[in-house]
Parts: C-alpha cells; sequence; structure tokens
C-alpha cells in the first residue's frame, strides 16, 4: 500500500511555519536593537510661569511691587528622544501626538552634543533676558545696554579665558557701550596684536590679555574668537528658576507671567492658559518648532487656551488637539489685548 501523503504535508507546514515565526522572531530583536538616524518629539511638560518648581517659584523679582496672581500661564516644552530603535520610530510614527525626523535636525552633524546643549541653554538665557526686557518696556522701566559673551569658538584666543556669560565691559580702557562698539574697538587693532579686555564675571571685575587673529570673513579681520549678544540691565531683577529646559520659546510666556505678577489684577481672569513663542526685547513675537507637540502637551496639562505664534497658525490649526482654543498673536501687545478680551467673556483673534 503506498504511504500516505499527510505526514509530509503537515511536516512541511510546520518547518514553514517554524521558519517565519523564526524570521519574524529575528526581525522584532532586530526592531528592538538597531537604531536608525531619527529622533522622536513627543508632548513634552508645561510649567506654570506663576507657580513653582520644587517649591520654588519659576519668577521671582526684586525691586518693584509684585500682586498676587491666579488661573495659569503655562509654558509648552517638547521631549526629544534620540538614539530610536527601529521599533521605536514605527510606533512614533503611528502615533499622532509625535513626529519622527531625521536626526540632523535637532543634532546637527557638524556640532557635538556638548555644543548643541550650550546653545540651547544659551538660548534659553538669551529668551529669557529678551522677556524681561519686552515685559518691562511695556512697564515703561529704562535700563542700560550690558555686552556679554554667548558663546566662545574652540581653540581661539578667548577659549578658556574668557567664559559665556561674561560682560565686556572694554578694550585696552575704551568703554563697551554696545556690540557694535566692540567689533568697532578690536577692528582697529592689527591681526596678531594683543588687547586688553575687561569683564565682569559673577559680580566681581577682571582683566585678560589676549592676541587676536584673523577672522574667515574676507577681508580678514582681527578677533578674539567670541560671540557677543546684547541684553539691557534694568533696575528691576527678574530670577527664572527653571532648569532642565533649553530653547528660545518660552520667551512669550515668561513675559506675560512677569506683567502678572508686575501689575494688579489678574490677566488670565482665572483661565488656564497655554503657548508658545520667541520674543524680542520689543516684543515681537515669532514661531518656533513642535507647536503640535507643544499644544497637545498644554492641553494634557489641562489649558484650554492656548497662544500661537502668527508664523505657526496653519500649522498648529490642522493639529489643534479638542478643547484646545487657539490664540494667534504677533507681538506682547497683541498677546495681553486677547487676554483682556478673553476676560471680558470675547472672542481674540484665532488662528
Amino acid at each position: 500500500m503506498p504511504e500516505a501523503p499527510y505526514p509530509r504535508a503537515v511536516s512541511r507546514r510546520f518547518l514553514t511555519l517554524f521558519l517565519a515565526s523564526l524570521l519574524a522572531i529575528g526581525l522584532a530583536l532586530a526592531g528592538a536593537r538597531v537604531t536608525v538616524p531619527y529622533v522622536l518629539l513627543s508632548p513634552g511638560p508645561a510649567f506654570n510661569t506663576l507657580g513653582t518648581v520644587n517649591a520654588q517659584p519659576v519668577l521671582s523679582i526684586k525691586g518693584h511691587a509684585t500682586y498676587p496672581t491666579d488661573g495659569t500661564l503655562d509654558l509648552t516644552t517638547v521631549s526629544v528622544l534620540d538614539h530610536l530603535t527601529l521599533f521605536e520610530a514605527l510606533t512614533g510614527w503611528l502615533r499622532s501626538s509625535d513626529a519622527v525626523v531625521p536626526r540632523e535636525i535637532v543634532y546637527p552633524p557638524d556640532q557635538s552634543t556638548k555644543q548643541i546643549e550650550q546653545q540651547n541653554q544659551q538660548a534659553m538665557a538669551q529668551s529669557q533676558d529678551d522677556a524681561i526686557a519686552a515685559a518691562l518696556h511695556e512697564l515703561g522701566v529704562q535700563g542700560t545696554t550690558v555686552v556679554s559673551v554667548g558663546r566662545i569658538a574652540t581653540g581661539k584666543p578667548a577659549d578658556g579665558r574668557l567664559k559665556v556669560g561674561d560682560v565686556l565691559t572694554s578694550v585696552d580702557g575704551a568703554k563697551v557701550t554696545d556690540v557694535d562698539r566692540l567689533r568697532a574697538l578690536l577692528s582697529g587693532r592689527a591681526i596678531g596684536a594683543t588687547v586688553v579686555v575687561g569683564y565682569v564675571r559673577g559680580g566681581k571685575p577682571g582683566v585678560v590679555t589676549l592676541p587676536t587673529v584673523a577672522s574667515q570673513d574676507s577681508p580678514p579681520h582681527p578677533v578674539i574668537g567670541i560671540e557677543a549678544t546684547e541684553r539691557t540691565r534694568f533696575p528691576v531683577t527678574v530670577n527664572v528658576m527653571l532648569q532642565d529646559v533649553g530653547g528660545p520659546s518660552a520667551g512669550l510666556m515668561f513675559a506675560l507671567g512677569i506683567l502678572d505678577k508686575l501689575e494688579p489684577g489678574s490677566l488670565t481672569g482665572g483661565l488656564h492658559v497655554a503657548g508658545t513663542g520667541e520674543i524680542t526685547p520689543d516684543g515681537q513675537v515669532g514661531e518656533i518648532g513642535g507647536i503640535q507637540q507643544k499644544m497637545r502637551g498644554a492641553r494634557a496639562a489641562g489649558a484650554t487656551v492656548f497662544l500661537a505664534p502668527a508664523g505657526n497658525c496653519r500649522e498648529a490649526k490642522r493639529a489643534k488637539p479638542a478643547g484646545l482654543r487657539l490664540v494667534k498673536v504677533a507681538t506682547l501687545k497683541q498677546a495681553l489685548s486677547a487676554l483682556a478680551t478673553l476676560r471680558a467673556g470675547g472672542t481674540p483673534p484665532t488662528c
């Protein structure tokens, strides 16, 4: 009697399923271990500029009367996950709240992670200074301009001699009044000559003698290897107690928080307001990245109103989560006007 075909067919099916299972397991293991050149952007935490972090006020003010506040003015953030596995990238692509973007967008390949972190910290510090200036200008408080070290080029004369944040006061005894004046004082020297730079660090004055080197411009001019920034020093001192947050996009919400503390009455009318946007010392609000993640983070924190830079409105309108009211702002004055309209029960300009 001939042999029945079933055992052979069953064994082939079993072998096929077994090999397919091994392949699936292998792909799953690879997906969980193999990294891809992308980063994951997801909603980050929101911080109330009128509140506290670790029992410390986010904004503390000296030199001016302050007033009680109510409601919430949240600055919003984006969380960045680096070294994504293939599985994490695929999962992120499927979540509407997240975005998976090429790594070089967040971490340029020509810069080290440390350099990027320093730049983000400097951008955050600059946004705080600009927010303070914008808020105090809105109140009519006058200040004086100071020039500080914003960035130091590796291997250049200032590297290891000056520090980021040093306030530059003089060059060879001549007073530094603004960035243009600093450039003019350095450009008046020959390439290779030494200059004596006066500075203030941590409230203590100092001097350092540095050689000049040729810039990479054409024609070259003498430089000491720093990028200088201007900020305004006011008789009102505002301290921002917020760490592990980088970038410039919190400027608008810092400015609103400062104004709410410095003026009687309530900016929010008790509403839970969140927002984002770079700000200039004269109160212009600029567009930012990660608006989708920031709106979702704001809604998760309980916000019902979101102040969005006018330049982000198209993107924000497409990604607006349910229950969040978008308000379009291009300046600090517009933000203040919109909040006044909301307090009165009206409808401000929307995206």
